[in-house]
């Protein structure tokens, strides 16, 4: 669920809110009751947690290696 960034135009008072896409906007200050802006964000990135994507998916064996060289395995070669 993506979160939006709001500012109360009335006391400043700065704020995160976690709503489905779907969602109307907010209109109303937590903080005053005044009216509030949705901030226009750049987004999130992608964050990869754990040893990562590239270690575990498209590490080269060692026997693949080889074949991917040329190498035959039953050869004296």
């Amino acid at each position: 669920m993506p979160h939006y960034d709001y500012v109360c135009l009335d006391c400043s008072h700065e704020f995160e809110a976690f709503q489905m896409m779907s969602e109307a906007p907010l209109e109303n200050c937590p903080s005053c009751g005044g009216k509030v802006k949705r901030k226009i964000g750049g987004g999130m990135g992608i964050i990869f947690k754990g040893s990562g994507f590239y270690v575990t998916d498209y590490k080269k064996s060692s026997s693949s290696e080889g074949k991917a060289e040329g190498k035959c395995e039953g050869c004296s070669k």
